[in-house]
């Protein structure tokens, strides 16, 4: 695993101990950040079910002004923070569940990668409510996009086992 593009393009990343994650892969991460491509400079990402932190890493690498990271696994957070710091960034790293969280400020970007085996898509319900107006949310889901409260599915891609779906606000 490594960072596909930008100011550390080339690195390598670690992942959490154990299982439990499933970090994407070079070429569907190149394939997304292609996409989002014209979004990332100067913008404000939040990393859900961060793992290793690669892509909210990935976006600070394309030019993203600052990321904050979350996972309820300490193992995740702690590679999160391993590979931030081999890099020389300090970023905001959370261990919590995402349905604990309550942001008052708003993200540009949310990345959301939640684990398979145990993805319940009603746990995002909330997220809208961290999304800038014009912002985009990023959801990497096993099956069928889910509905989502307030946004409305822009685009899909499957990659293997991974879809990856590019939601924005209904307006």
């Amino acid at each position: 695993m490594r960072i596909t593009s930008g100011t550390y393009r080339g690195r390598i990343l670690v992942a959490p101990e154990g299982d439990q994650t499933h970090p994407m892969g070079d070429r569907e991460k190149l394939a997304l950040f292609n996409r989002i491509a014209p979004s990332l400079p100067g913008s404000r990402v939040l990393d859900l079910y961060c793992g290793s932190g690669a892509l909210g890493l990935e976006s600070l690498s394309r030019g993203a002004l600052d990321a904050v990271f979350v996972d309820n696994s300490k193992k995740a957070t702690s590679a999160t923070l391993k590979n931030a710091e081999s890099l020389g960034l300090s970023p905001k790293i959370i261990n919590s569940k995402v349905q604990n969280l309550d942001f008052q400020e708003k993200f540009d970007i949310i990345f959301t990668d939640p684990p398979y085996d145990n993805f319940h898509p009603e746990e995002l319900a909330n997220i809208y409510h961290w999304l800038t107006d014009d912002g985009i949310f990023v959801l990497s889901h096993p099956d069928n996009p889910p509905e989502l409260p307030n946004l409305a599915l822009g685009s899909m891609k499957s990659y293997a086992k991974a879809n990856i779906s590019i939601y924005k606000h209904k307006h």
